[in-house]
C-alpha cells in the first residue's frame, strides 16, 4: 500500500515567503543575529550560490536563494526596491526592531502604537527586504480600526495621499 503524501510537508505552513537576494548566505547569518533564525538546511551551487536554503523564524519557515539574473530572478537591490514586506508578530517589538537594527537593518518606520492595535515599526535589512516587526496588544473590530484611521488622517493630513 502507498504511503499518503501530505500536502503540506511538516514543519510550513499554507504560505511560505521565498526570499530571492544577492548574498543567500550572508543573508541568513544576518537573518540569525537579526531575527534569531535557525538554519534548517541550504543546497549550494556550483560556485558558491545558493540555489535553495530554508531557515526558520518563530514558528515559520521561510526559503531563501541566490539571484540569477540570467533565469529572471533577481532580488530587491537589483530591482531598486520591493513592494512585499515580511510581517515579523514578536513578543517584544521594541527588542526585536533594535536587535534587527544593530544587526544592520535600516530603519525605515519607527515603533509606535498603532490605530489597529499593534505595536508596529519597519525595518530594510542589507539585502533590500523590508520588514514590518509588531507585537500585538489590542483586538478592535474593523469599525474601531477605521475609526482609529480616521483620527489619524485628520491629526496627520498627508497621510491622506498628498491632501492637506
Amino acid at each position: 500500500m502507498q504511503e499518503q503524501v501530505r500536502a503540506i510537508p511538516e514543519g510550513f505552513h499554507t504560505v511560505t515567503p521565498h526570499l530571492v537576494c544577492a548574498g543567500a548566505a550572508e543573508a541568513i547569518e544576518f537573518y540569525k543575529k537579526a531575527f534569531g533564525a535557525v538554519e534548517v538546511g541550504r543546497m549550494p551551487m556550483p560556485g558558491g550560490k545558493l540555489g535553495h536554503a530554508e531557515m526558520r523564524i518563530g514558528d515559520s519557515r521561510i526559503m531563501l536563494a541566490d539571484d540569477f539574473p540570467d533565469y529572471g530572478s533577481n532580488g530587491p537591490l537589483a530591482l531598486k526596491g520591493t513592494p512585499v514586506f515580511i510581517h515579523l508578530y514578536v513578543q517584544d517589538a521594541d527588542a526585536v526592531f533594535q536587535q534587527a537594527v544593530d544587526a544592520g537593518a535600516k530603519p525605515v518606520m519607527p515603533l509606535a502604537d498603532m490605530f489597529w492595535g499593534d505595536r508596529y515599526g519597519q525595518v530594510e535589512d542589507p539585502f533590500g527586504h523590508r520588514w514590518s516587526i509588531a507585537t500585538h496588544k489590542r483586538d478592535l473590530s474593523m469599525e474601531q480600526m477605521q475609526e482609529g484611521m480616521q483620527q489619524m488622517m485628520q491629526q496627520q493630513p498627508d497621510c491622506a495621499g498628498g491632501q492637506q
